[in-house]
This record gives C-alpha cells, sequence and structure tokens, in this order.
C-alpha cells in the first residue's frame, strides 16, 4: 500500500466543502475539470487524468504545469468516463480509502454511473465513498457500521435488484431480516439513535445514503 487515502476530484459540484476533505497526506487525483479545480486552489496533483475536453487549451496547460503527472486521452476514441478511468488507477495503488469528490452534479447519467462505480471498489476489497455537500453514498454487501455525523438522514437502497436479510440496530426505524428490492422506498429517511449504527444483509448489495437538506 502506498498511501491511507486518495481522492478523486471529479468535474461535478465542487465547492470549498470539497477542499475540506483533504487531510494531510492524501493522494490527490485530478478528473478532467476536477484537476482545473484543484491547480487553481494551490494544490499540486498526483495525477490528473481525462480527455480535458471540459476546459480550455489555457486551462488544460494550467493542469499540467502544475500537476505531478499527467494521462490524457482522445475525447471520442476512448470507452470509459474519466472518472471510471482514475478510479482503476486509484484501485491499482491499494490504499486503505478511495473518496469521490465532485462525483455528482447536474448531469444525472455521470452522477448515477459513478454511484454504479462504487461496486468496483467493493469487488477490490477496498473502502470507498462518494462525498458531496449534501450527501454521504457508500456500497455495502455484508456489514457496515456509520457514525453520526451532520448528514441526519440514512437511506437504504438496493443497487441489485433485491437485498437480503437487512437488520439495523441504533436506528430510529430498526429492520430485522427485512427484504428491500428496486423500488421499494421503506428504507428511505432513517434517523440513528445512537453515536453508530450497524447495518448488516444477506445478499445483494445495498447503498447506504446519509444525507442533509
Amino acid at each position: 500500500m502506498n498511501t491511507n487515502r486518495i481522492l478523486l476530484f471529479a468535474g461535478g459540484s465542487l465547492g470549498q466543502w470539497a477542499i475540506r476533505q483533504i487531510q494531510p497526506g492524501d493522494w490527490l487525483v485530478g478528473v478532467d475539470r476536477g484537476a482545473l479545480f484543484l491547480v487553481q486552489h494551490g494544490f499540486s496533483p498526483r495525477l490528473s487524468i481525462g480527455d480535458f475536453d471540459s476546459v480550455s487549451v489555457e486551462e488544460q496547460a494550467e493542469i499540467e504545469r502544475k500537476s505531478q503527472t499527467i494521462s490524457s486521452c482522445d475525447p471520442v476514441m476512448k470507452d470509459l468516463t474519466d472518472t471510471e478511468m482514475a478510479l482503476t488507477w486509484a484501485l491499482e495503488q491499494k490504499p486503505a480509502q478511495i473518496i469521490l469528490v465532485g462525483a455528482l452534479g447536474s448531469r444525472f447519467d455521470h452522477s448515477l454511473a459513478n454511484v454504479q462505480l462504487l461496486q468496483k471498489a467493493l469487488a477490490a476489497g477496498i473502502s470507498c465513498r462518494i462525498v458531496d455537500e449534501h450527501n454521504e453514498i457508500q456500497l455495502m454487501n455484508r456489514s457496515l457500521t456509520i457514525e453520526r455525523s451532520h448528514f441526519a438522514h440514512v437511506s437504504l437502497l438496493p443497487l441489485s435488484p433485491e437485498v437480503t436479510g437487512i437488520t439495523l440496530h441504533g436506528f430510529q426505524y430498526p429492520l430485522e431480516d427485512a427484504t428491500l428490492r428496486i423500488g421499494d422506498t421503506l428504507g428511505i429517511s432513517n434517523v440513528l439513535t445512537s453515536d453508530t449504527g450497524t447495518i448488516s444483509i444477506g445478499s445483494g448489495l445495498l447503498l447506504v445514503i446519509q444525507s442533509r437538506d
């Protein structure tokens, strides 16, 4: 393992809240316009990656000057999104944790695709979550402990067609060996009643979304 945490800054919604996610020792990866955000805030990304079709020629030159490494590709002749390319690189570094920042935004197709990318990290056995100003999203397939935070609501949504054996402890609305299927809303807007809550499931893939208004 080369580093404890890798933060991927994608080109979705970003702001000062995103800067506050950075801790000493983190490896920073700029993904397309997310790289511009980092360099314009005084950071030198370990890697800036993408087709850079969302920045100007002058902005791309700035990214190239201020990044430690550049990985660019043709915007047409590619099969993966910039964020998937960045996540693939991050998984190869085998960190303890990957955090996707700027992975949600106005493009719902990209936002949904980025949520589904969590499955790649889960399959690799690496902790991964998406964070923005109002949400923190994780994917689980066995058990998960979450902590009380400024994200007051906790929602559970199946990513697989069915999730079975859902059991909650430390929540206002407990569940015991419950099943959720795609389209069910039973898991929306729960609340922690303890400093920590535990979620366990028997089978399937379950999205755990902590959020605030």
